[in-house]
């Protein structure tokens, strides 16, 4: 789940543990729960439930001149950033002992904040990489290039990295795949549509403008070689949709199958670069694309190369870099790209770029200051609550076999959870951060990253990692762990308020909660399981079922157009639909057994179906600007929030009966028309 891209949890168990005793009915009543000024009472909620529920918070909200979109989510993370900050500057203001988090932490944001070295030391910092580009003599010298780029986070035109071996979840193994695009996707080379044109233009005008600032030749031609050069390599890359498809994107080899398949380029040269010595079998996610890409590396001139690598280099170094290189980045990536009106202030973007080197070390900080033990174990109890309504859901499937049900009840039985902050914390003591080389903690903290993934492989699958810091306003489903992930940042109003009415509670984190879990078992997840295995373990009867069932749901997305000529994508945002629709199922099912059979309050006229449908609304207020929307279309595989407010609930019988929606109806859907799935 994301928002693509989410206070404290002392009452987030309490409100459902206390639930199942007599002790709960006889508690005072809960407020409503619901920001009832944002509602726009002027709407039918059988009409259009997000401008019921949401209209005049959209009417009154203007989206921040520096951000692109705003929302529960984007609210939440101003949050975030604000505690974060606090303890940012507080490491800053300290003496502390070297090599010490706090040091670590402090000195990091200070060499960010030091806009008067930054601005004098010029270019000086990369002048080690660009001079490496420069001596660069042939297409042979590219494969050591690319994994000498890649350790310090500069994109080339493939990526390679360990992970968990999807058919063997017990073992590390490389993993290959596409890469090689300055713009956000493929469709923004191929689509000729005039919004794609005018931003290539202002693409090779950026390029242009990063290597005059560099002091380059020719930054007009070479802006235009890069481009053509992208386009080629954009034509041969997989859509999005399809590079989710598990089965086609696992094709494991050997490294001789790799070269025999793709001849052109040095793939073991480069692969033994990456990982410090040979390596055997790999995950080839997109061969077809690797044979192109061999072809392209072979036959580009090593003129071309060195420009590509040189601009790659300062795009993704110009946010460190003096004034103009920040103002070049910013006026093509946040106002053409996204629609942003202004840059962050620079403290937001201090902190952000101490969090993606440091993230989890300042995790470490923020858990000791917002986060209690006693308040990980209590939303523990919140997550199983939801965990055992879904298992009275797949029982009482009609569509799916008993065979099916029964593989499915065993993967769920399987299922970690993973809430608040990591059991175990990772060792950044290795890493030197210093207050006066911002570009030299960068590299030196994406080599920490790149070394410490490599190096996993032939070790120990370390299922104890988190793909998310504590602070994140987000969670996540992992496959090959087969396990739910809870960060603490999440859990707060509006996704749970201790002081509100458990139906707004189950409607909204409930909701979360059980997305999270459905991506277990969406057209993604249910093929892996429980030990987090990619295998077949439906029948064919019940696959054929489960996907004509998929397809009526992603046919419902894809009615909406939420910009003119694009709709959403229905196979793209595939997965992320299920979590919605089954997560919102499964959650209010949960609501109605901690009921127990008693009739729930009406509060401030609203009763508890109305109230669960209201919290779920309330969590996806969400307002974007076009060019983010149009990002988010082509590269973002949720729905946009103002219609995951919505578009789950014409599927659920319950909303019907609870805001009395008629045939003649907007959001009404013939019952033969509704999809349910878990």
């Amino acid at each position: 789940m994301r928002m693509n891209r989410s206070l404290r949890l002392t009452a987030a168990a309490l409100f459902l543990v206390t639930a199942a005793t007599p002790a709960r009915a006889q508690a005072p009543a809960r407020a409503l729960g619901i920001d009832t000024t944002g509602m726009d009472r002027s709407a039918r909620p059988q009409d259009d439930f997000n401008r019921y529920m949401n209209g005049r918070w959209a009417d009154r909200t203007q989206i921040p001149p520096d951000q692109s979109s705003y929302g529960s989510f984007t609210m939440l993370r101003d949050k975030s950033i604000e505690a974060v900050r606090g303890i940012i500057e507080e490491a800053a203001a300290q003496q502390a002992p070297a090599g010490s988090v706090a040091q670590q932490v402090g000195d990091f944001y200070k060499s960010f904040m030091d806009t008067t070295r930054i601005d004098g030391l010029g270019l000086e910092p990369l002048q080690g990489e660009l001079a490496y580009i420069a001596k660069l003599s042939s297409t042979g010298d590219l494969p050591a290039a690319l994994a000498h780029l890649s350790a310090i986070g500069v994109r080339g035109i493939v990526g390679a990295g360990v992970g968990q071996d999807q058919k063997n979840s017990s073992a590390y193994i490389v993993s290959l795949g596409q890469g090689g695009l300055g713009l956000p996707d493929r469709d923004y080379y191929l689509r000729q549509d005039e919004k794609f044109a005018a931003i290539r233009t202002a693409y090779t005008a950026y390029l242009a403008k990063l290597f005059t600032l560099a002091g380059q030749p020719d930054p007009d031609g070479a802006a235009q070689r890069i481009l053509a050069l992208e386009t080629g390599i954009a034509e041969k890359q997989w859509p999005r949709a399809r590079m989710r498809d598990r089965d086609a994107t696992y094709n494991k080899m050997t490294v001789d199958s790799l070269v025999a398949s793709a001849p052109g380029f040095a793939w073991q040269a480069y692969l033994t670069a990456l990982a410090g010595g040979p390596v055997g079998e790999i995950i080839v996610r997109q061969p077809d694309y690797m044979q192109a890409a061999a072809t392209i590396l072979h036959d580009t001139p090593i003129g071309t190369w060195k420009e590509y690598l040189t601009v790659n280099l300062l795009n993704d170094y110009a946010s460190l870099l003096p004034r103009p290189f920040v103002d070049a980045r910013f006026d093509f990536r946040g106002r053409v790209l996204s629609g942003q009106q202004e840059d962050s202030p620079r403290w937001k973007r201090g902190v952000e770029q101490t969090e993606r080197a440091l993230g989890e070390p300042i995790g470490r900080l923020y858990v000791a200051k917002y986060f209690t033990p006693d308040a990980k174990a209590r939303a523990d109890t919140l997550v199983h609550n939801i965990l055992a309504a879904y298992k009275v859901a797949i029982n009482e499937l009609a569509w799916m076999s008993p065979a099916t049900k029964a593989a499915a009840q065993q993967k769920l039985a399987k299922f970690t959870v993973k809430i608040g902050y990591p059991d175990q914390w990772r060792d950044y003591s290795g890493l030197t951060v210093s207050a006066t080389d911002l570009v030299g903690n960068v590299m030196r903290s994406a080599k920490f990253q790149n070394e410490e993934n490599w190096s996993r492989l032939g070790k120990p699958v370390e299922r104890w990692r988190w793909g998310m810091t504590p602070q994140t306003v987000n969670a996540y489903y992992n496959a090959t762990n087969n396990e739910i992930v809870f960060p603490a940042a999440i859990l707060q109003p509006p996704f749970f308020n201790k002081d509100a009415d458990d139906a707004v509670n189950y409607g909204a984190i409930g909701a979360v909660i059980g997305h999270e879990i459905s991506h277990g078992f969406d057209d993604q997840g249910r093929k892996s399981d429980g030990d987090g295995n990619l295998r077949d373990w439906w029948t064919p009867q019940d696959a054929q079922a489960f996907e004509a069932r998929t397809a009526k749901l992603g046919a419902e997305y894809e009615a909406y157009q939420p910009l003119p000529g694009m709709h959403i994508n229905g196979k793209l945002t595939m997965g992320e639909n299920i979590g919605d629709l089954s997560g919102l199922a499964v959650a209010y099912r949960a609501y109605h057994i901690a009921l127990h059979g008693k009739p729930a309050p009406v509060i401030a006229g609203f009763t508890g179906d109305q109230r669960f449908f209201m919290g779920f609304a309330q969590i996806w207020r969400f307002k974007e600007r076009d060019q983010a929307l149009r990002n988010q279309l082509l590269t973002d595989p949720h729905s946009p929030g103002m219609y995951r407010a919505f578009v789950p609930l014409t599927n659920i019988e319950a909303f019907y009966k609870a805001f009395n929606v008629q045939p003649s109806d907007s959001l009404y859907r013939p019952p033969e028309d509704r999809v349910k799935i878990w």
